[in-house]
């Protein structure tokens, strides 16, 4: 008969634990093609890997065979491509006959270099749920379950002993043998049973498995149903779907026909009634509709085209299952389908080119601007990040966040160096399926530039030659600067500043041009030197003031020889010699070089003329004789020449007087004179003609001027008998304003003088002159009218009314004015800098000489912007949208204004301080304006955000303007419905109509539209179906009869659903009752636990309780009476209440079991009295278990039995051997933990013969996850006991002392009267063996006293002494002789016969297998994966020694572990990592590592031996004695063979000889409390957490050795899994396996083969031909 449905959880390959789904290990050195697993349940079935269920990344490793089962590798393993380790793995199994399948989990661990495996709690869940439609009626015998249940297991899990599994009904919690037994649905109204089985598998653990019987009723009487109260209509069942509500993902892009999910819904029908046909309705968007199919007949539901999850991600539809039956009925399901993501977009940046302006030396980490990519695809696969894909010169200068993609300066940008900057920035949306996805967006940087470059001459000095004649407006040379700058900054204006001291010189402003503005003069200045200033236009301007312009003037031939005075004049006496000089003729000229070298010569003179003249010196003298009555007088010409080209030369003309010698004196007519003279005199004008008379008639009278004459101003000569004064050189009021010439008039011999006064007048001979020839000056915009901007002066050298200087502007600019006196300039209207930025004025100085004369400079006036303008935004107010589940930073709007002003003060930034923010919710980016949201939105939180933002200038003050942001947030569907309240109570009337309405579940959604539509259905308890849930309304309607008595309250969980969300609530619906029942009463049982004491009596004399009958009806009143069985009246009833007593006859240390009846109302039942009188050994060999989330009323009454079955089962003992004798609720915990303590006779049954206390723990914490299983009840950890604190002294050992209260009043169940004994937890600290002293503070070595025999050397250890004992010898102190001696008890070990020899001595026979001579003792074990061993703990320590040797190939693996029962606190671990030995060791408190190295690692597959000294340093008294335990802990781990002392002091400096190491531990805590068993190779399955890396080992470990006693591998306590021996470490050498001479190397499970030249093979088998060789 085929199961319609089965669900199945098991687990293969290697070895299974008890319990819970088994491990698939997949090793990374498998190779493709090996086989992993053979799943096959038989002919007729298909396989293949679930892929909804079971990750891409493991599908790619592993594959499976369609028609015969079998899983195996498919490619290598790479633990890089696993999203996680473990990893689940799903087989599903179709049957081709029906539509039944099975689903097969593994949890795969894949290990292999690189390959991190997590170990996780394992929940304890069934091992297979099993679907069963059966054809069985009311009762039914549970024979062929069992076939049932194995037909549908894998071939390799089935086992011929699957009749001796146990099942329990859920509901009663009874248990029944799947043998002989007959099973009754309680209630004929029950279609299901539910059991919990548990059955033996084919690897000698039990299987877990949960059945759920659906039964067919072909008989409706009374006989099969006794406990029924009115008959159920009997209609067409309606379909049933298994669940009320399926979610399935579906990946987008897939092409159509893609298979999404198989729906199925079970009719119980026969014929057209049970026949099913499947449609389906889109609920919220009818474009579902077009989407997807469903198979009317299959209820497959496949795609119709390709989904798009960014078009709609989630579709919902309503799924009917309608039957043929008359009339039809029909169920409903909903189903969620969700398009899951696929990479399929690429991320799309806010713009495809970014541009932003940024300042030139803006901090490095200025915040430029925020890119922003978004991507349609979900969250994993667009998940951006952002990178600068540029060469690495962009890098060096800019950076971005990879996560928020904000752009920031690296270094402080230079525009001269660089004036933009072009990045490309990548966003990646790191998507996996099929791979990520990129754009890239260009962003352009302007660097702005700022006025940090002064203007930079070309030359640091201009030297330019002109000649004296260049025509006045002519180029005389250019300056050229530059400035890195730009714009404004880097224009460039001139100005002479210095040395332009005739003003013979212009600059043009813009282009340095200096041109001649008047004629320049050789003779007047030869050489300028100006300084020329360099300004730029920025604000404020830099200035270069260095430049240095110098203009030599050259000579040219323009100026003629010039006499001193002319005509010459001259007397000689007619008696002076020759070569006489007489007259001096002197004449310049005002050009230099040769223009200036003159050369005279005489003229107009005759042949034998007297005179002659010197050519170069001027002077002429006499020739030859004079003879003044031959001539008188002499007149001729002179003639002075220059050098120059063409050359120039004057005339000037000369007369000579023959004088005569005389004796008269000339007289002046007049010795004194005054006169004034202008300054501006030619040279040459006439002065004044003094007279002087001598009487001598031959007398000539000469004139000269003897004194006063002042840098040769005046001349005078001899003219017309008078000597006429004239100008000789030009005159200066300046310098000289009056000469006192003393005039001489001389005949020859005598002389007479004259005084002439002459005052200079002042002449207008001097323009005036500015200070500076440009003038520049910075005026605010904001400086009220009639400030004075600046003042200008002029200053004339002239005096009067010549030097009174008149100021006026050239040109009317009506902003300013001139003071024609003072020369400030004042500001006649208001001046804007946005309108004019700069004024450059003519200003005019005029003196009021006559002929005036001025001078014209210009005054730059430059405007400051001040800040003036408020910023203005480009619209009144902005809006935006964005969505309420949009990423924190997305992009929202972007806000600009402008400013009028300039420089800072129009430079904007953006902010919300002090307006609107939304509370935080946005922030704007302060350069570029773009609001961003901040964090998460909430549409239904806020809807609409009225923000406020400023754009705020440079200025100071700044100045602000506001502007008003609306910003809407649209919804999404992120609120689930919300029900009024999580748990709701409707009352409704038993008998109520099928097909009433009862009551409406309603449920708000704060969402809005759409995503505010709600449906309602029934999720859980509506099981059978009771009620329906109208999908819209939610109104609840009843589908069946309501009966009181049968339940009286419905509890049912309701979903309020707006896709994909969804919420729930518990609706309670109470029944109100109708008076139509009988009363009910179960049979129960009394537990008396009665302990005897001599102390005290704890007998009970009050009520222990009640009858525990009820009546459905509340109304009805009890009578109770016993019928029979208390006849003795052991127990004393109240007939009107049903209170209990306990008889006084009942008080002794007689064991009793009564079986009473007693009738409530008529109705009989039976009552079973257990008297049970407990003493102290069975007390002292107890321990208690503590149950999760349990109660004292819940355990007893049904989980009482399961408890005690489960306890039997794992001691393999009887039921009835285990004394449960208190359960209490442990009050020193939060949660509902029970204590139950118990005791457990020994197998066998023998009377008290008990397990000790300690067995049954180990026993109970090896087979806690089998005792959970079979009990059905989470079992905890043992808690630890009260000498964990250390409460003793010194070495003291603490005992935990149990005493008992039997005090306790009853515990009442359903079915249960429970008397408790409770146990109370005492210590007693004694001194054990091995230590003395008066607080136990010296330890003893008891090796003192020679205890070993027969040369047995004695080792001392913890508490005793261990013998090591020579060849032939053994026993505790060496004292058996196996050579000498004869047989003894238990000299063999495991089995092995002792056997005397006729000769002496004995020898041991082993038992078939790995035993070992002389005393069949096991010192090697192997371990395959999953495997350990366990052996008594090493318990309370203060010092040891372990040791053992181990073969591995593991990389990292659990070699060693002892702790305590509860994996907290003291422990001990060996374990392998990354192929080295790592020792952790705990006392409680702290955790300490201890590494040793050894090269090359040990995970070679060579024998590693490890040795551990493990004590606590005492303390040492003042007199050096060793004085009790310290604090200090140390463990020192050696690996190999090694010199553990020179490794330890000198490891560090010989080579890195690390072969050992020491670690240290200080704490409270003085002893090594390991009370838990001790396990080798691994850890056993239970939900706890280790704290150890690994849990596993695979390879051999061998001579295991504690305190230097070798320990007997076969003498475990409990073994999972090892084999003896060790089957990879065999000796395959040891026959002749290599042929042809091969050399055997033994290796890792196998052997090698070196093969000598010319044979080949494995084993060398193969001789090589000459062609082999050659090729």
């Amino acid at each position: 008969m085929e199961l319609p449905v089965i669900w199945m959880c098991f687990g293969l390959l290697i070895r299974l634990p008890p319990f819970g789904c088994v491990d698939l290990h997949l090793s990374g050195s498998l190779q493709p093609g090996a086989t992993l697993a053979n799943v096959s349940v038989g002919p007729d079935w298909t396989y293949r890997i679930d892929r909804s269920l079971t990750d891409k990344s493991l599908r790619h490793f592993v594959k499976l065979g369609r028609r015969d089962g079998l899983l195996s590798v498919a490619r290598k393993v790479d633990c890089a491509r696993l999203p996680r380790n473990p990893v689940p793995l799903y087989l599903r199994i179709k049957s081709l006959l029906s539509d039944n399948f099975i689903l097969l989990h593994f949890n795969t661990f894949v290990h292999g270099q690189n390959c991190f495996i997590k170990y996780k709690r394992k929940n304890l869940n069934p091992d297979a749920y099993m679907y069963l439609l059966t054809g069985y009626e009311a009762c039914f015998s549970l024979d062929s379950l069992p076939i049932n249940i194995y037909e549908r297991l894998p071939v390799s899990m089935r086992n011929s002993q699957m009749f001796r599994g146990r099942c329990v009904e859920k509901d009663q919690r009874r248990v029944v043998s799947l043998t002989g037994a007959n099973l009754c649905l309680p209630h004929k109204q029950r279609d299901t049973a539910n059991l919990l089985c548990l059955m033996p598998n084919s690897l000698n653990s039990s299987l877990f498995v949960d059945v759920k019987l659906h039964l067919s009723r072909e008989h409706t009487g009374r006989e099969l149903d006794p406990w029924a109260k009115r008959q159920k209509r009997n209609a067409n069942s309606a379909p049933q779907f298994q669940l009320p509500n399926y979610q399935v993902s579906v990946p987008e892009n897939e092409p159509s026909g893609t298979r999404v999910i198989t729906l199925k819904a079970f009719d119980a029908d026969d014929g057209d009634a049970g026949v099913v046909e499947y449609d389906m309705e889109a609920i919220f968007d009818s474009r579902s509709n077009n989407l997807f199919q469903i198979n009317p007949e299959t209820g497959g539901i496949t795609t119709l085209q390709p989904l798009d999850r960014e078009v709609k991600d989630t579709h919902v539809f309503k799924v009917t299952a309608t039957d043929r039956g008359t009339p039809k009925r029909s169920a409903i399901a909903y189903l969620t389908i969700t398009v899951s993501d696929t990479n399929d977009h690429t991320p799309v940046f806010e713009q495809n080119e970014y541009r932003v302006s940024i300042r030139e030396n803006v901090e490095v980490g200025f915040e430029v601007m925020t890119i922003r990519a978004t991507d349609g695809d979900a969250p994993s696969n667009a998940n951006m990040i952002y990178k600068i894909v540029n060469d690495n010169e962009v890098n060096a200068y800019f950076e971005i966040d990879p996560r928020n993609g904000l752009v920031k300066t690296r270094v402080r940008p230079d525009r001269e160096v660089k004036s933009q900057y072009r990045l490309l920035v990548e966003a990646n949306d790191q998507g996996r399926e099929p791979g990520p996805r990129t754009a890239t967006a260009t962003v352009h940087i302007f660097i702005e530039d700022e006025n940090d470059n002064y203007p930079q001459f070309s030359e640091k000095r201009y030297v330019v030659q002109v000649t004296e004649n260049v025509a006045v407006n002519s180029q005389v040379v250019a300056v050229k600067a530059t400035d890195k700058d730009a714009g404004n900054n880097a224009k460039v204006h001139y100005s002479i500043i210095n040395g332009n001291i005739k003003k013979q010189f212009y600059i043009h402003s813009t282009t340095g041009v200096i041109d001649v503005i008047s004629p320049l003069d050789y003779e007047m200045i030869r050489e300028y030197t100006l300084r020329v200033k360099a300004q730029d236009g920025g604000r404020p301007p830099l200035i270069n003031g260095t430049g240095m312009v110098v203009i030599q003037v050259l000579d040219v031939n323009d100026n003629a020889p010039m006499f001193v005075s002319t005509p010459f004049q001259a007397s000689v006496l007619e008696n002076v010699p020759v070569g006489y000089s007489v007259l001096h003729i002197q004449a310049i000229d005002a050009d230099s070089g040769d223009n200036a070298h003159l050369e005279y010569k005489l003229t107009d003179t005759s042949p034998s003329f007297p005179f002659i003249i010197n050519n170069n010196t001027g002077w002429i003298t006499v020739s030859s004789e004079l003879d003044r009555e031959t001539t008188e007088f002499y007149n001729f010409g002179v003639e002075a020449r220059d050098l120059g080209v063409p050359t120039m030369s004057s005339s000037a003309s000369v007369s000579v007087t023959i004088l005569d010698v005389n004796d008269n004196v000339p007289t002046f007519t007049q010795h004194l004179y005054n006169l004034k003279v202008n300054e501006d005199a030619v040279v040459g004008t006439n002065v004044l003609t003094v007279t002087a008379v001598d009487r001598d008639v031959n007398s000539v009278v000469t004139y000269q001027i003897s004194t006063g004459n002042t840098r040769n101003r005046f001349a005078i000569t001899s003219q017309s008998g008078g000597g006429l004064i004239t100008l000789a050189l030009p005159l200066d009021y300046k310098q000289e304003r009056q000469y006192l010439l003393t005039i001489t008039a001389s005949d020859g011999t005598r002389h007479d003088t004259a005084q002439i006064s002459i005052n200079v007048t002042d002449a207008n001979t001097h323009r005036p002159v500015f200070q500076s020839a440009n003038y520049q000056v910075l005026v605010s915009e904001d400086r009220p009218v009639g400030s004075t901007v600046v003042v200008i002066s002029a200053t004339d050298e002239d005096t009067g009314e010549n030097a009174r200087i008149t100021y006026v502007m050239e040109d009317n600019v009506p902003q300013f004015k001139i003071d024609p006196d003072t020369g400030a300039i004042v500001t006649q209207i208001e001046i804007d800098y946005e309108d004019q930025a700069s004024y450059t004025l003519a200003i005019i100085a005029r003196d009021n000489g006559i002929p005036q004369k001025s001078d014209t400079t210009y005054v730059e006036i430059i405007v400051l912007d001040a800040n003036d303008n408020a910023p203005h935004f480009l619209r009144d107010i902005y809006q935006g949208t964005v969505f309420e589940d949009a990423p924190v930073y997305t992009s929202v709007l972007q806000v600009s204004a402008s400013d009028r002003d300039s420089g800072s003060n129009g430079r904007l930034s953006y902010t919300f301080q002090g307006g609107d923010d939304g509370e935080g919710d946005f922030f704007i980016e302060p350069y570029s304006g773009i609001i961003r949201t901040a964090r998460k939105l909430d549409r239904e939180n806020v809807a609409l955000y009225s923000l406020k933002a400023f754009a705020v200038d440079k200025g100071v003050p700044p100045l602000k303007a506001a502007v008003n942001i609306h910003v809407s947030v649209l919804d999404i569907n992120d609120n689930a419905p919300v029900f009024e309240k999580d748990e709701l109570y409707f009352y409704v009337e038993e008998n109520s109509a099928v097909g009433s309405t009862l009551a409406r579940v309603s449920a708000t959604d704060p969402d809005e539209g759409t995503n505010a539509q709600i449906l309602y259905q029934i999720v859980e308890g509506n099981i059978p179906e009771v009620f329906q849930l109208d999908i819209f309304s939610g109104d609840l309607i009843a589908l069946t009869d309501l009966d009181f008595e049968a339940k009286m309250e419905y509890v049912i969980v309701v979903q309020a659903t707006s896709a994909p969300l969804v919420s729930r609530a518990t609706v309670h619906i109470l029944l109100v009752d109708v008076n139509d029942n009988v009363p009910v009463l179960q049979d129960f049982e009394i537990l008396f636990n009665n302990y005897i004491t001599n102390k005290s009596s704890s007998f009970p004399t009050g009520v222990i309780g009640k009858v525990p009958a009820r009546d459905p009806d509340v109304s009805d009143k009890l009578l109770y009476t016993f019928v029979e069985g208390n006849e003795l009246n052991l127990l004393i009833l109240n007939q009107d209440t049903g209170e209990l007593k306990l008889s006084k006859d009942l008080d002794n240390n007689r064991p009793l079991e009564a079986t009473m009846r007693v009738t409530v109302s008529g109705e009989t039942h039976v009552i079973t009295h257990y008297l049970a009188c407990f003493t102290s050994p069975l007390f002292g060999q107890s321990i208690t278990v503590r149950l999760e989330n349990m109660s004292q009323e819940r355990f007893l009454s049904p989980l009482l039995s399961l408890f005690t079955e489960g306890i039997a089962a794992v001691l393999s003992t009887s039921p009835d051997g285990v004394f449960v004798f208190n359960v209490q609720n442990d009050t020193d915990v939060s949660g509902s933990i029970l204590n139950v303590t118990f005791s457990a006779l020994l197998p066998g049954g023998a009377p008290g013969r008990y397990f000790p206390s300690e067995e049954l723990q180990e026993q109970l914490y090896l087979n806690r996850t089998l005792l959970t299983l079979i009990s059905t009840q989470r079992v905890l950890p043992f808690d630890d006991n009260i000498c964990l604190r250390e409460p003793c002294e010194n070495y003291m050992k603490c005992v935990a002392v149990l005493k008992f209260d039997s005090t306790a009043p009853f515990v009442a169940s359903n079915t249960v009267l429970f008397r408790p004994i409770h146990p109370m937890n005492g210590l007693r600290c004694r001194c054990p063996d091995g230590f003395t002293g008066d607080y136990c503070e010296t330890e003893v070595d008891l090796c003192y006293s020679g205890p070993c025999q027969n040369n047995g050397k004695c080792r001392s250890r913890e508490g005793g002494y261990t013998c090591e004992c020579p060849q032939d010898f053994t026993g505790e102190r060496c004292e058996v002789n196996a050579r000498s001696g004869r047989c003894v008890p238990g000299v063999c070990k495991n089995g092995g016969r002792c056997v005397d020899l006729l000769v002496g001595g004995f020898l041991c026979q082993c038992p078939d297998g790995e035993y070992e001579k002389p005393y069949c003792e096991i010192t090697t074990r192997s371990f395959p994966g999953q495997s350990f061993i366990t052996f008594r703990g090493l318990r309370q320590r203060f010092h040891f020694t372990l040791s053992f040797t181990f073969a591995t190939r593991e990389r990292n693996a659990l070699l060693l572990y002892n702790g305590r029962f509860n994996e907290r606190h003291d422990f001990i671990a060996i374990e392998i990592i990354e192929e080295q030995i790592q020792l952790t060791f705990s006392a409680g408190e702290t955790k300490t590592t201890v590494t040793p190295f050894v090269a090359g690692g040990v995970s070679d597959g060579q024998w590693h031996r490890v040795h551990l000294h493990y004590y606590n340093k005492p303390n040492i008294g003042r007199l050096g004695v060793p004085h009790g335990p310290s604090e200090e802990k140390v463990a020192v781990v050696a690996v190999d063979e090694c010199d553990v002392a020179m490794a330890l002091r000198f490891g560090g400096q010989i080579g890195n000889y690390s072969c050992a190491a020491r670690g240290t531990q200080t704490g409270q805590k003085k002893s090594l409390d390991l009370t838990g068993p001790l396990l080798l190779g691994g850890v056993p399955n239970l939900p706890e957490d280790f704290p150890v890396q690994n849990r596993d080992f695979v390879g051999c470990i061998r001579n295991l050795t504690i305190d230097s006693k070798s320990i007997d591998m076969a003498s475990f306590i409990a073994n999972n899994g090892t084999l003896a021996g060790c089957a990879a470490k065999y000796d395959f050498c040891s026959q002749a396996v290599c042929q042809n001479g091969g050399v055997c190397v033994n290796r890792w499970n196998t052997h090698t083969c070196n093969c000598p030249l010319g044979y080949g093979g494995k084993n060398c088998e193969h001789a090589q031909t000459k062609d082999s060789e050659s090729i």
